[in-house]
């Protein structure tokens, strides 16, 4: 038996063991849908014409992928609060664009497409055929070709796949599927000779520049936040809407796992990711997009029972509360966020005030994480 004064030191122990993970409760719910409110009323207060060109460094049309991501966060923060505004606004963008892609139906960039996943969405709320038409023409056409190296950036599995997974739901034609895996696969073990995909680090390779023997300031492989957050994203957004039998849906819930596995280890205390994720010395800090996509995943993850709510739980609470805490300005700006680019050192520095070349997609990633924080227990 324990002496009293073992017992009691035993006993603050345990205390103190226990306090980090009761500090990291989630949030309430009405929380996590003002912070969603609040940053997207401050883009659409902004954009007010859904079809204004967005002019950085040159004019761009407003249904590119920076633009498409923010609707498909757009659209998860609708189904998470059913406001018309919200269904009225990107079916405005639609409109503006004729439902079309960016450079024509005989387009096969992945960017251009990403439109279409908040196209064919609103084609299942309201199934007009000029909301599927320039989209399906797009893909059909890569099916019917033998082509499979499209998707030569990581990237493009986010902006790309879903759409295809998407298709094959509303055709129930498993073609779609067959031609996503062919292409994904070709991105997974041939491009960069041997693939974007390393099994050992569980983690991808952005595109062929920084396959070994690129290396990190700190002699590590370059994995970069953002490009894996896409391909989380991508695994996400395929796997919530595919059949449970559909062909390769195993593939991708295996990927999906593994990427899980991954990334807790490389949370910062602060609950962010630095935007190397084996390298915190080059441009570390906070960063919010790939932040944002990595919890879209876990808190998805959670939410359809994949993984250990004990583990992970904690983990989606810190983050989620470093990004209320240090990067939602007052009026519903987002700072943290990293401007476009493929690797650590594009955009910098990335503080709470810097501005990103484009602001859309940073919000997209946050209201996709919301969307699924929200639902969570």
């Amino acid at each position: 038996m324990l002496n009293p004064t073992l017992k009691a030191c035993l006993f603050a122990l345990l205390l103190l063991a226990l306090q980090p993970a009761q500090a990291q409760k989630l949030p309430k719910k009405r929380a996590v849908l003002k912070a969603m409110t609040r940053t997207n009323d401050y883009f659409m207060k902004k954009w007010p014409d859904t079809g204004k060109e967005i002019v950085t460094n040159k004019a761009r049309p407003s249904h590119i992928w920076t633009r498409g991501v923010y609707y498909e966060g757009l659209m998860a923060l609708y189904q998470t609060d059913k406001q018309k505004r919200y269904y009225d606004y990107a079916v405005d963008w639609g409109e503006k664009h004729q439902w079309g892609i960016r450079n024509g139906v005989t387009n096969r960039n992945a960017d251009d497409q990403c439109a279409g996943q908040t196209y064919l969405e609103l084609y299942q709320i309201d199934p007009r055929p000029e909301r599927l038409r320039d989209i399906k023409a797009s893909v059909d056409a890569m099916v019917s070709s033998d082509k499979v190296d499209d998707w030569n950036w990581i990237d493009a599995l986010q902006m790309a796949m879903p759409v295809f997974a998407k298709l094959g739901v509303l055709t129930k034609d498993t073609a779609y599927y067959g031609k996503m895996y062919r292409i994904y696969n070709y991105s997974k073990t041939k491009h960069g000779t041997n693939g974007l995909y390393n099994p050992q680090d569980k983690l991808w390779w952005r595109d062929k520049d920084f396959v070994p023997p690129y290396k990190e300031p700190n002699g590590e492989d370059c994995y970069w936040s953002r490009g894996n957050g896409w391909v989380v994203a991508a695994m996400v957004r395929v796997l919530d809407v595919m059949p449970k039998d559909a062909p390769h849906r195993a593939e991708y819930e295996q990927m999906y796992l593994a990427m899980m596995q991954a990334l807790p280890p490389l949370q910062r205390p602060d609950g962010f990711w630095n935007v190397s994720l084996h390298d915190p010395t080059h441009f570390g800090g906070k960063e919010m997009t790939g932040t944002a996509l990595f919890v879209y995943g876990m808190a998805w993850g959670l939410n359809n029972g994949l993984l250990n709510r004990q583990q992970y739980e904690p983990i989606i609470a810190k983050a989620w509360k470093g990004m209320v805490t240090n990067c939602i300005h007052k009026d519903g700006f987002l700072g943290y966020v990293q401007g476009t680019g493929k690797e650590p050192k594009d955009s910098q520095p990335v503080s709470y005030t810097s501005k990103p070349d484009f602001e859309d997609y940073g919000l997209g990633c946050f209201l996709l994480a919301g969307s699924e924080v929200y639902k969570l227990k």
